[in-house]
């Protein structure tokens, strides 16, 4: 009886895998069609006024975000329920931090580039879109966090940390495609 009730859960948590994943994939062609929408409308220009230093500084907290979210994943894997606390709330501190940044991004790119331009349609879509996407993905993050004060993560019980840092890091990757497609391109 108890290895039907393991093999149900184990069932289970296959199909939430397959359906994040999926979810994950039709992200990413919305994701692809903003990038070359940006290359359709504005080709390659970029303009002088853009904050590259800011975007770079953002990029590195995102990235590093990503590091926090694993190790926040592995310690709940095993059951490490205070690096798991510790490594989860820096990584939603770093996400925070993130959408600061693209705050001070936009305030400055309604002066240079406002939306009504083509680059500031592509930039304000993109970075809003991500930034919902990064606003999401910190609401999950401490959901799970929350839901980790009554319920232990261990080993064969921790889907819902591996969903949310797997999100997590879908969202990463699609900033390492956006910070070149916007800053870097010229």
């Amino acid at each position: 009886m108890a290895a039907a009730a393991k093999t149900r859960g184990e069932d289970r948590v296959a199909i939430y895998r397959l359906g994040l994943w999926l979810f994950m994939g039709s992200e990413s062609f919305l994701f692809l069609a903003l990038l070359f929408s940006r290359f359709y409308l504005q080709g390659v220009q970029r303009p002088a006024e853009l904050n590259q230093p800011l975007g770079l500084v953002i990029s590195i907290v995102l990235l590093l975000s990503s590091l926090s979210a694993y190790r926040g994943e592995t310690c709940a894997v095993y059951g490490d329920q205070a690096g798991f606390r510790r490594n989860i709330l820096v990584t939603i501190g770093l996400g925070f931090l993130f959408l600061v940044g693209v705050g001070i991004e936009w305030s400055e790119g309604f002066h240079f580039f406002p939306p009504s331009t083509g680059f500031g349609t592509v930039f304000f879509t993109l970075t809003g879109f991500h930034a919902f996407h990064v606003l999401t993905g910190v609401l999950a993050l401490a959901a799970v966090l929350v839901r980790g004060r009554k319920v232990q993560y261990g080993p064969g019980s921790y889907w819902a940390v591996e969903g949310a840092v797997k999100y997590w890091h879908f969202v990463d990757v699609a900033w390492v495609f956006i910070y070149p497609t916007l800053y870097l391109v010229s």
